[in-house]
C-alpha cells in the first residue's frame, strides 16, 4: 500500500502529488505552477499575486449562497532538514514517504505534512463535486518558514470572505485560536585568518544525533542544541589547551532546533591526551543531562585528513565561542494564562563561519510582544557585550485570542456532534500566519486545525494516518455548517 491509496483518498492522493514536487522554501516555481495548473483544470478563477500567493476561487453549493465566505489557508513550501548520510535535494528531488504501523514519514528527510496536509485538503474541497459549503476561497501562501513572506505581502481587499480555516496546526482534536509572534536575531563577528602554527594537528569536532525539531512546537521538550553542545566543547579547549579553530557549522534554519554541528580545529600535539579527557568528561555529562530527550546524543573528536588552510584569530574565536554558550536558548517564560503554553522562548539556530565572519542566528518567540522584546533586548546585550555586530529582522504579531468567536463556538458544536467530545482549544507557541493576515484583514474571524503531526522542521516528522480521515470529516462538517453572513 503506497500513501496514495490511504483514506480519505481524496485528500492522500494530493497529499503523495506534492511529496513529488520539490517546494522548499525560496524555491515554490514548481510548486505554484502545479497548484495554478490545478485551479484552471478545474475551471475555477485561478490567480498567483505578486508575492508568489496562489487563490483560487470556488462559488458555493446551490442553496449555501447564503453562508458567510471562507478561506481555507495552507503554505505552499516546506522545511527542507535531512540526516547527514542522506543524500537529497530539495530542489531536485522528490520525497520518498513510508508508512510505518499508523504513521507516516519520509525516508532521511522532512515530510512536508507542514504544510503539505493542508494544502491536500484545501485541493480535496475545490475539486469535491459531493460537499455543501457556502463561498470558498483557498489561499495558499509563500515561503511562509523563511520569514512569512506570502502573508507579509498579501494585499488587502483582494480576499472576499469572513472567515479563515487555517490548516497548519498540528494536533487533531484540538482548535487554535492565538499563536506566537516571532523576530530573528543576527549577531556577527570579524575575525582575522591566521596560518596554522607549527606543531598542531588537525581534527575534527561533530555533535550528531540530536532529535532536533520546530523550534516552536518542541522547544518545550528540552531537546539538545548542537550548537550550544558545540561550544561547551570548544570552550575550554581554546582558553585551556591553546586549540585553535579553523571553522564552525550548526544547523540550517532559524526556526528548526539544530540538530547538528561540526568544527575544524587544531590541537598542539602535546595536549591531545588532554584535550580528549576533557571531551570525554563533558560527552559523559551530556549525555546524561540529555539521555531521555535526547539519548541518541553522539559527540566524536577525530583526526583529520587535512590540514585546514588557515585558522581564525584566537581572541575572535574564544569570544564567539563564549557568546554563543552563554546566550539565552530553550524556554524562556512559561504563559500564566495559559496552562502548559510556553509563552517565550529562544533558538539558536544557526552557527557559521567563513569570509571572515563567525555568525549566529536565532528566533525569538512570544506570545507576548513586550516579553519579546525584553528578550531581544537581553540577547543583544550579550552579544553587544561581546563585541558583535547585532541585528534584529522579520518581526511579526502574534495572534490574540478571540474566544467570543463564531467559527470557533461553530466549531466546538461540530465536533462534538460527530465525535462525542469536546474540542480542546489552544494556543500554540509558533508562528502561524494568522496574526500577519489579521493585518491587511482585522475583520477576519480565524480559526486554525489540522491532523496529528510529530517533529515537524526535522527528519523525523510523521503523521499519524488516522488522524487524517478524522480531520477531513470534521472539516467537512464545518463547511457545510458555517455561519450565515
Amino acid at each position: 500500500m503506497t500513501i496514495a491509496d490511504l483514506t480519505p483518498q481524496r485528500v492522500w492522493k494530493h497529499f503523495y502529488a506534492l511529496t513529488q514536487i520539490p517546494r522548499p522554501s525560496g524555491h515554490e516555481e514548481q510548486v505554484v505552477a502545479f497548484v495554478k495548473k490545478f485551479g484552471e483544470d478545474l475551471g475555477l478563477e485561478t490567480v498567483v499575486d505578486h508575492a508568489g500567493n496562489v487563490i483560487i476561487r470556488k462559488p458555493a453549493t446551490p442553496g449555501m449562497e447564503d453562508r458567510s465566505g471562507i478561506i481555507l489557508q495552507a503554505h505552499l513550501d516546506m522545511v527542507p532538514q535531512k540526516n547527514s548520510d542522506k543524500v537529497h535535494d530539495f530542489k531536485t528531488d522528490p520525497i520518498e514517504p513510508r508508512i510505518v504501523g499508523d504513521w507516516v514519514y519520509a525516508t532521511g528527510t522532512t515530510l512536508g505534512a507542514d504544510n503539505g496536509i493542508g494544502m491536500a485538503a484545501a485541493m480535496a474541497v475545490l475539486e469535491a463535486d459531493d460537499l455543501a459549503h457556502g463561498p470558498i476561497e483557498a489561499l495558499f501562501t509563500a515561503e511562509e518558514e523563511t520569514g512569512m513572506t506570502g502573508a507579509r505581502q498579501l494585499k488587502a481587499g483582494f480576499l472576499k470572505g469572513d472567515i479563515l480555516i487555517n490548516l497548519d496546526s498540528e494536533d487533531e482534536g484540538e482548535l487554535y485560536v492565538g499563536c506566537a509572534g516571532g523576530l530573528d536575531g543576527t549577531f556577527v563577528f570579524s575575525y582575522t585568518d591566521e596560518a596554522v602554527p607549527n606543531g598542531m594537528i588537525p581534527y575534527s569536532l561533530s555533535v550528531t544525533g540530536l532529535k532536533g525539531g520546530h523550534s516552536g512546537m518542541d522547544i518545550v521538550l528540552c531537546r539538545g542544541n548542537a550548537n550550544k553542545v558545540i561550544t561547551r566543547l570548544l570552550l575550554p579547549m581554546l582558553t585551556k589547551y591553546g586549540v585553535r579553530l579553523a571553522s564552525i557549522e550548526g544547523g540550517s534554519l532559524r526556526n528548526a532546533i539544530p540538530r547538528e554541528a561540526f568544527a575544524k580545529i587544531v590541537i598542539p600535539k602535546e595536549q591531545i591526551d588532554a584535550v580528549q579527557a576533557e571531551v570525554k568528561a563533558i560527552t559523559a555529562a551530556a549525555k546524561a543531562e540529555l539521555s531521555i530527550a535526547d539519548p541518541d546524543l553522539h559527540i566524536a573528536l577525530e583526526p583529520a585528513s587535512e590540514t585546514p588552510a588557515s585558522v581564525m584569530d584566537a581572541p575572535t574565536a574564544i569570544t564567539a565561542v563564549r557568546a554563543v554558550f552563554a546566550a539565552f536558548n530553550g524556554v524562556y517564560r512559561m504563559s500564566d494564562s495559559m496552562p502548559g503554553l510556553v509563552e517565550t522562548s529562544n533558538n539558536m539556530g544557526i552557527v557559521k563561519s567563513g569570509e571572515g565572519k563567525i555568525t549566529a542566528i536565532c528566533l525569538m518567540r512570544s506570545s507576548v510582544d513586550s516579553a519579546k522584546e525584553e528578550l531581544a533586548q537581553t540577547l543583544g546585550a550579550t552579544f553587544d557585550l561581546a563585541g558583535a555586530s547585532v541585528g534584529f529582522s522579520g518581526g511579526y504579531a502574534g495572534w490574540k485570542p478571540n474566544m467570543e468567536s463564531p467559527i470557533l463556538k461553530e466549531m466546538l458544536a461540530v465536533y462534538k456532534r460527530l465525535f462525542g467530545v469536546e474540542a480542546q482549544i489552544k494556543a500554540i507557541h509558533a508562528g502561524l500566519e494568522c496574526g500577519i493576515l489579521s493585518g491587511n484583514y482585522p475583520h477576519w474571524d480565524m480559526i486554525s486545525c489540522g491532523p496529528t503531526l510529530r517533529s515537524p522542521h526535522s527528519p523525523d516528522e510523521r503523521m499519524l494516518i488516522p488522524t487524517v480521515e478524522k480531520w477531513w470529516n470534521f472539516l467537512v462538517e464545518a463547511l457545510k455548517n458555517a455561519p450565515k453572513r
